[in-house]
């Protein structure tokens, strides 16, 4: 009896009374819900940030530290500042902020590939930072291709349906020793009529096809209505008045007239209208309700997977006050069971969630049976886990959250739950420290799918949910998920690769410039050298890091903690070790073309350039794995690696030969003997690394 505000209207008119405007609305609450929820920082924003403020304090002390002994040692002023500024320019990876666009664009296209569409590039990462899945039953999990299996008249009789989906392929079968077509004809006619009417979805033949539109279960209840029989569909005309069905009701109705009376035929969860029921038709006609025994028929039905939907009717001899009719003293007709079937790939995609240490959370409005019965077939809880319901959140909530946290902690399935229950189970999860994503395809899941660290709507979903949400999945369908989630962690894998081969690179640069000044010899390179080396060199080779295929590894491993910094210890140690690495040799290299082979300085910063063109071009097939050998690592997952080093070492043999790049860089052409001289310089590197990753596998097995 309530038109709620941001409904649309089709046909026909009505005089109605104001009782709410703006946030006072049933939409108004929804948005205020979404408004009040605050946006959290994705785990790569906060890394990121925390990374950032570590490079700069250790730029800074270095600088420090570097500016006493320069002017301990008697340089010039002038002398002192252009060192500080090559090492800036040295330490601080510019090409960073670049190349993390670039590789969560290339996540993004991929995940798009595999219905995943990402609105916020954020939530590539963040998707691989889940350590909670919240996932809807139908249509996610299942096919939401509902179908009616089994018919329990109120009487006690059972009749299976055969036939599978939107068709008119089947039959109705006697079930148990009370089943009689022939004794129940009236009944099941009945339940047909009631079925048709209380339907707001179409489906129909045409060409040999079957079209249909509306919701999954009132379809499938019009396939039913096929197998049954023919109705009059004039009675259509006689509809007077339409109670729709709302998530938090649970029920629909419609008022028809009929043989000079009106007839309201009910149909939604057996727990609500069994509140609506005093009678049945049962085997002697009508008879007063034992509603623990259906409860028990029902709960039996739920065990064996079914979703069951009650069917109710009352005939109301007064005609003339149609308005203050209500819903109460109704008869028992029927309970219907529908099976949805699991989708094939969700049972290998739990399977993956449980490898890579993702939790995963059935959130439904089914029975708690049904639930618990689907739930078990997906291994997502065992035998002896527990179910919660909608009551037992309510009950915990009014305890406080302290209560309600450590209630639903270790809670896998939670059925007959509304939509602001399952907001109070995302921020309960969260408050825990959990990284949850979670799943909805309606208006009223927008506050969930807002208030969840990533709201994934599902592609069939209303316009408000997409809008919500960080990410659609455009065929409903769990494994997308699971994909996405693969693809996340592939993402940030990737930004580690990237931010191992800049910061060593750049750590290498730092520590040659620091025995340069240890040993008194000029700078090694000059500024515009070290901006070339880390804009064009680096710019090139960071950018087809960017590309690398994911090690299946990952999705072995557990979610990474929301505060492990991007920049562990392991990459610390690798950056260290390669960094030092690299230094060490083109030291070595630059002190004896200046003291044993009395080469002119500019001549000798020549090959240093180009020898440490090759050391980054060595380096970035280090930073390909963490931990992986080079050669273990098939280059094709990454074509442009290839690539990239033959793009850089024929620009750079380009640039030593062009009149003005050579006077910008202040370099001199090297003959190929010599070049390749400098190449083999580059290639101690691959080996000291190819030991220290031999003992950091060693150390983890």
């Amino acid at each position: 009896n309530m038109c709620f505000a941001g409904s649309t209207i089709m046909t026909g008119r009505a005089t109605g009374i104001v009782v709410a405007t703006g946030i006072n609305t049933e939409i108004g609450k929804i948005a205020n819900d979404v408004l009040l929820s605050s946006d959290t920082k994705t785990p790569l924003m906060t890394r990121m940030e925390q990374f950032t403020k570590q490079i700069s304090y250790v730029i800074a002390i270095i600088a420090l530290i570097l500016v006493f002994i320069l002017h301990y040692k008697g340089h010039q002023p002038k002398d002192i500042f252009f060192f500080v500024v090559a090492l800036s320019i040295s330490a601080i990876p510019e090409g960073l902020p670049m190349v993390l666009t670039v590789v969560l664009s290339i996540a993004t296209n991929r995940m798009a590939k595999k219905n995943v569409i990402v609105k916020n590039l954020n939530a590539v990462e963040s998707l691989g930072s889940c350590t909670i899945i919240a996932s809807d039953k139908t249509g996610t999990l299942t096919l939401n291709e509902q179908t009616v299996k089994i018919i329990e008249l109120a009487d006690g009789s059972c009749y299976k349906v055969s036939g599978q989906g939107y068709n008119d392929n089947g039959k109705i079968i006697p079930n148990n020793v009370l089943a009689n077509y022939k004794d129940s004809k009236e009944q099941l006619e009945q339940l047909n009529e009631l079925i048709y009417l209380n339907n707001e979805a179409k489906l129909e033949k045409i060409n040999n096809q079957w079209i249909s539109h509306g919701d999954a279960m009132d379809i499938a209840l019009l396939a039913l209505s096929y197998k049954i029989g023919e109705v009059d569909s004039n009675l259509h005309n006689n509809i007077i008045k339409i109670i729709p069905y709302e998530s938090e009701n649970k029920f629909s109705a419609v008022f028809y007239k009929k043989d000079n009376h009106i007839e309201i035929a009910v149909k939604g969860s057996v727990e609500t209208v069994l509140s609506f029921c005093t009678t049945i038709k049962g085997p002697k006609g009508i008879e007063k309700i034992n509603k623990e025994h259906i409860i028990k028929r029902n709960e039996n039905l739920a065990k064996q997977g079914y979703r069951i939907l009650a069917i109710a009717k009352e005939t109301v001899d007064n005609i003339e006050d149609i308005n203050n009719l209500e819903i109460a003293n109704l008869t028992l007709v029927a309970l219907i069971g529908f099976i949805d079937p699991i989708r094939k790939e969700a049972y290998d995609a739990i399977k993956q969630c449980h490898k890579a240490g993702i939790k995963v959370v059935m959130i439904t409005g089914d029975h708690p049976f049904t639930a618990s019965t689907i739930a078990k077939d997906l291994k997502i809880i065992q035998k002896d886990e527990e179910v919660v319901d909608g009551e037992d959140i309510d009950k915990y909530l009014e305890m406080g959250k302290e209560a309600f946290d450590c209630f639903i902690k270790n809670i896998k399935v939670f059925a007959r739950i509304t939509p602001s229950q399952k907001l109070a189970i995302v921020e309960s999860f969260k408050r825990q420290g959990e990284f949850i994503a979670v799943t909805g395809d309606g208006v009223n899941d927008a506050p969930a799918l807002k208030n969840a660290n990533i709201g994934i709507a599902m592609g069939s979903g209303t316009d408000v949910a997409k809008e919500t949400c960080d990410m659609i999945i455009t065929d409903d369908n769990f494994i997308s998920i699971v994909k996405g989630i693969e693809e996340g962690r592939y993402a940030y894998s990737n930004i580690r690769k990237v931010i191992y081969l800049l910061i060593a690179c750049g750590f290498a640069e730092v520590m040659l410039f620091i025995l340069s000044i240890l040993f008194s010899t000029p700078m090694p390179l000059v500024a515009v050298q070290l901006l070339w080396l880390n804009l064009v060199t680096d710019g090139i080779q960071d950018i087809a890091l960017a590309f690398e295929g994911g090690e299946k590894e990952l999705m072995t491993k557990k979610p990474r903690p929301p505060k492990e910094p991007v920049f562990n210890k392991l990459l610390i140690t690798e950056t260290i070790v390669s960094g030092l690495t690299i230094s060490m040799l083109v030291f070595i290299f630059w002190y004896i073309l200046l003291y044993q082979m009395q080469m002119e300085v500019n001549h000798a910063r020549s090959y240093i350039l180009l020898i440490m063109v090759f050391m980054q071009n060595i380096h970035v097939f280090n930073c390909r794995s963490e931990t992986k050998s080079v050669f273990k690592v098939p280059f094709k997952n990454n074509k442009f690696i290839v690539l990239g080093v033959m793009t850089t070492l024929i620009i750079q043999l380009i640039v030593s030969r062009t009149t003005l790049m050579s006077n910008i860089l202040h370099i001199y052409p090297i003959s190929v003997p010599k070049a390749l001289l400098a190449i083999s310089l580059a290639l101690p590197l691959l080996l000291v690394m190819e030991i220290f990753k031999l003992i950091i596998r060693k150390k983890w097995k």
